[in-house]
C-alpha cells in the first residue's frame, strides 16, 4: 500500500472540520497485539490491539499501540490518526502503575515529523490510511490490512 504523506502544505483542510469528543481511552490487552513492522534499528516492538481500533465520523482512526523493549518492559499510548491531513495525536499514556494519565491539551503532530518514533507512520502505511483518505471503511477491515501487511512483510 502505497501513499504519499508530504507536502503537508498543500493539503486543502475543511475549515468546517471539528474533532469528535474524544471518548475515555479503552482497555487494552498485550497478548492480541498485531505487530506493526518498524524499520530494523529500531529496537522497540510496536503493536496495535486490533479491539481498540475505531474510525470516528470526523474520519480519524483511533487505537491503542503498545511498545516493549527486549526485557518485556511495556509502554502504551492511546492515540488517533488523521488521514486526510496526515497527522496523529496522542491523547493519553499508560503508566506504570496501570492507569490512563490524559495527554494536557494535545496537539496534532505531522506523521512525517522528525519525532524519535515513526510508529505512527509506519502503522498509517500498513494499513489505516489509504493517501489521504481512511483506507477502509470499518475497524475490521483495518485490522485485515495491518495482519495482511505483517504477513507480506514477513515473507
Amino acid at each position: 500500500m502505497l501513499m504519499a504523506l508530504g507536502a503537508s502544505a498543500q493539503v486543502v483542510t475543511d475549515p468546517d472540520w471539528k474533532e469528535t469528543e474524544t471518548p475515555l481511552p479503552p482497555a487494552f490487552n498485550k497478548d492480541r497485539l498485531i505487530s506493526i513492522e518498524m524499520p530494523k534499528y529500531v529496537s522497540l516492538r510496536f503493536g496495535v490491539d486490533p479491539a481498540t481500533l475505531t474510525i470516528t465520523p470526523d474520519g480519524i482512526v483511533r487505537y491503542v499501540v503498545v511498545a516493549s523493549n527486549a526485557t518485556g518492559s511495556i509502554n502504551a499510548m492511546y492515540e488517533g490518526i488523521r488521514c486526510a491531513t496526515g497527522e496523529f495525536k496522542t491523547y493519553a499514556r499508560y503508566t506504570a502503575s496501570g492507569q490512563w494519565s490524559s495527554v494536557q491539551n494535545p496537539q496534532w503532530q505531522g506523521l512525517d515529523d522528525n519525532l524519535p518514533s515513526k510508529h505512527a507512520m509506519a502503522l498509517a502505511r500498513q494499513g489505516v490510511c489509504e493517501g489521504r483518505s481512511t483506507s477502509a471503511s470499518s475497524a475490521t477491515a483495518i485490522v485485515h490490512a495491518l495482519q495482511n501487511s505483517g504477513h507480506a512483510q514477513s515473507r
